[in-house]
Order: structure tokens, then sequence, then C-alpha cells
């Protein structure tokens, strides 16, 4: 059976046919919504000048860095299952079993 599905924008402004959904951040927390041509114009020149004065920012990493000269979690996670030392797949490894690991490395 075929279907078809039409998704319609509707801008949270005035409620009519929206163009487009304008993403933006302020304060840490980031926005988006949905509106016609003219109300994403209104924005831009609203924010330019604003735009204009600021620093741009890089992109978020999404994943946290590891610490400098931690071994990588795999690493240790296959050296500990290898050695028979119980070691969670998941979230922090305990230090004691990092200090294994580097004492076996070394």
């Amino acid at each position: 059976m075929a279907r078809t599905v039409i998704i319609t924008l509707v801008d949270d402004l005035d409620g009519s046919e929206a163009d487009q959904t304008v993403s933006f951040s302020l304060d840490g927390r980031h926005y988006e919504i949905d509106l016609n041509a003219d109300n994403a114009a209104q924005l831009r020149e609203s924010l330019a000048g604003f735009v204009q004065a600021a620093r741009r920012r890089g992109p978020q990493r999404a994943t946290p860095r590891r610490a400098a000269g931690q071994p990588p979690q795999r690493a240790v996670r296959d050296w500990a299952d290898a050695n028979g030392i119980e070691v969670s797949s998941r979230g922090r490894i305990p230090q004691s079993i990092l200090d294994q690991y580097t004492a076996a490395q070394n």
C-alpha cells in the first residue's frame, strides 16, 4: 500500500504557512522556530548587529574528551577481559584497573 505523508510547517509567530526552520542559540540553550520568509528575514535583521559584533564558536563536542595521558578505554577493557579482571562494559573504569593496566604495559 502506498502512502504519502505531507508535512506543513506553520509559522510559530503568526500561524501562517512557514517556509523554513531557523535554529539559534542564546545563553547556552538551543532553539528552533518555524517561520515564513518575512518573519525569518525580520529575525535575521533584528540580530544582524549582534551577530556582526559577536565571536564565532566552533561546534560542541558530543563526546567527552579523554584526559591527557589516559589510555584508550577500549584497550583497557580488552586487556582486563583477557586477564580475567571484571570491568563494566560502560562508564568509568576504576582507577585501580587503570593502574594495573599501566603497570602491565611498562
